[in-house]
């Protein structure tokens, strides 16, 4: 029994100790370490943002070349990608029938010529009726019509350019029956020092870009539109900028879209008929709150920012993006000039999370990173 109750001091000794030594160690347990992170005061910047649109090139001519007559292509007189002058020969197609009909339609006309010559001093003379006189002159007209339309098509068969430009696709060759009726043109021929760029825009996009235009009528809006840029199909941006210089106004039906046509000067002619790409049309902001992309984050479908409050705690904060550049988001509201906000390690922080604030360039954030390989 003497035993029993010394265990049981001991066991209740050993447990007031172990407890004590938990309770000093939750007392003696750090706060939350406050993180450094990159801080900046948010500014005022004047940003140019741009909307894009997909975009088809053509020349600002585009004829295509057909054949007037049937027949077998005998010779292309030109290459795919060739200049060529209005006028010049492009194909030659076989006449040898054509060739063979028109000599007998010249036989029909010195026959009918030599009966017209023939009756002509009979009626003179009143030997005979001026009526078959003039019934043998209508012959004549009409072998000389049937011989002049062999003549034609004999020409046609000479395929000729009907503009100034470059010769497209090619797809016929030597021995390629061809007609009018051919499913394919011959060729195309494109006059490409200027370019047409064509796209379009949805209704509500259509009336917001009318809208900010400045001008009475649509054509002084149109006269008013800034200079567009061309992203090519290699994401190169093509060196010469483009006019919007016509606007059809209307809402097409089938796809609720009001299509464009941008012009641009195409001097090293690198720009073709079916070139793809994509317009850029600028909106320039004055003095625009602006955050960068990477110091923000989604959560349905809102964008937040952790702006540093007095205690140098993070604080998620909504903001209104107006619109965005390739770095950086244009802010409505949510913010304002001179706010800081935290820029680097957002991935990090929970709201209301204390941090210890190191203060960076704005500029430093904002500069395109440099590819490692080209």
């Amino acid at each position: 029994m003497k035993h029993l109750k010394i265990y049981q001091i001991t066991f209740l000794a050993l447990s007031s100790i172990f407890f004590t030594s938990c309770k000093q160690e939750q007392q003696q347990a750090p706060q939350q370490q406050a993180l450094p992170l990159a801080v900046t005061q948010v500014p005022q910047k004047n940003v140019t943002a741009y909307t894009s649109y997909p975009t088809t090139i053509e020349g600002t001519i585009s004829s295509e070349v057909r054949a007037k007559v049937s027949g077998y292509i005998q010779a292309v007189l030109v290459d795919e990608g060739q200049k060529v002058n209005k006028g010049q020969a492009l194909f030659k197609l076989e006449t040898q029938s054509l060739s063979q009909d028109a000599e007998a339609a010249k036989a029909n006309v010195n026959a009918a010529q030599v009966e017209v010559d023939k009756l002509k001093p009979l009626v003179e003379k009143n030997i005979i009726s001026s009526v078959q006189l003039e019934t043998a002159k209508a012959k004549l007209a009409q072998a000389k019509s049937a011989y002049n339309s062999l003549m034609a098509n004999i020409g046609y068969a000479t395929v000729t350019s009907p503009v100034n430009g470059y010769v497209g696709a090619i797809p016929y060759r030597e021995g390629s029956l061809v007609s009018a009726t051919s499913a394919k043109p011959l060729t195309t021929v494109a006059s490409i020092e200027k370019v047409f760029a064509y796209f379009s825009m949805n209704e509500t996009e259509y009336l917001n870009f009318i809208q900010k235009a400045e001008g009475k009528t649509l054509q002084d809006k149109i006269d008013n539109f800034p200079k567009v840029k061309l992203l090519l199909a290699n994401g190169q941006t093509y060196a010469q900028k483009g006019k919007i210089e016509t606007v059809t106004g209307q809402i097409d039906a089938n796809t609720g879209t009001v299509s464009f046509r941008a012009t641009f000067e195409n001097p090293n002619l690198l720009l073709t008929n079916g070139n793809s790409g994509t317009i850029k049309i600028p909106t320039t902001y004055e003095n625009a709150l602006v955050v960068p992309q990477s110091a923000t984050y989604e959560q349905q479908g809102q964008t937040y920012i952790y702006g540093v409050d007095k205690e140098n705690k993070a604080i998620a904060t909504l903001i209104q993006v107006k619109d965005k550049t390739d770095l950086l988001y244009i802010v409505k509201s949510g913010i304002k000039k001179g706010d800081l906000i935290v820029v680097k390690g957002i991935g990090k922080l929970r709201n209301n999370m204390p941090i210890q604030p190191q203060k960076v360039a704005f500029d430093s954030i904002v500069k395109p990173i440099k590819p490692l390989f080209q």
